[in-house]
């Protein structure tokens, strides 16, 4: 590790933004900049968190293998070949680590209470409490019917957002220009499902 910078001077990571301030990051990490790792964690827990609650962990569940992916990451960062590749590494562990704490009854929580919500936001489906335990089962069963793909991206994209559009790109190893149109295809496929499920009201 080398010596610490000093609080005032310019961090490299300023005026960078995606996979360019992140592998800047990295570097600085490396090289001492706590700050560096700050900005990471702030950057990119959003999307750890959205991957470890894809899969079906609670609440506390996924805030443990969020925290676990990050020391795994501390313990990594001097043998991460590619910088740049951080997002993607970072959604890999934690599939892994979701995947070894993931338990058969935890499978009914994978649609996450915050993508019920946008998805809600997105089809105006009923706000009646009465009907909300069909809805979501329903809702669950259709999003289960949709490729891995499509369920990743929708978990990425309607939880994080499009200013995450570049890590998500990076992480599903697709070109940033097709997340929009592949997320409005895998929003239309989940809307037939949910019709074949009864429809959405």
């Amino acid at each position: 590790m080398g010596e610490l910078r000093t609080a005032g001077e310019r961090p490299p990571w300023e005026g960078l933004d995606g996979t360019d301030r992140h592998a800047a990051c990295v570097v600085a990490a490396r090289d001492g900049d706590r700050r560096a790792l700050d900005v990471l964690v702030a950057d990119l827990t959003p999307l750890v968190w959205h991957v470890a609650r894809g899969h079906g962990l609670d609440r506390s569940t996924a805030e443990d293998v969020v925290q676990t992916v990050w020391l795994a990451l501390l313990r990594h960062l001097d043998r991460l070949v590619e910088p740049r590749a951080l997002a993607g590494w970072l959604v890999v562990a934690t599939r892994r680590e979701a995947q070894r704490t993931w338990t058969p009854s935890r499978r009914e929580a994978a649609l996450s209470d915050e993508l019920a919500e946008q998805l809600e936001s997105e089809y105006g489906l009923p706000e009646d409490a009465a009907l909300v335990d069909d809805r979501d089962h329903r809702l669950w069963r259709a999003f289960g019917r949709l490729s891995q793909k499509c369920q990743e991206l929708l978990r990425l994209t309607v939880l994080a957002g499009r200013a995450e559009y570049r890590a998500v790109a990076e992480a599903l190893s697709m070109p940033r220009g097709s997340i929009g149109p592949t997320r409005g295809r895998c929003l239309t496929t989940l809307r037939a499902h949910l019709d074949a499920e009864g429809g959405s009201r």
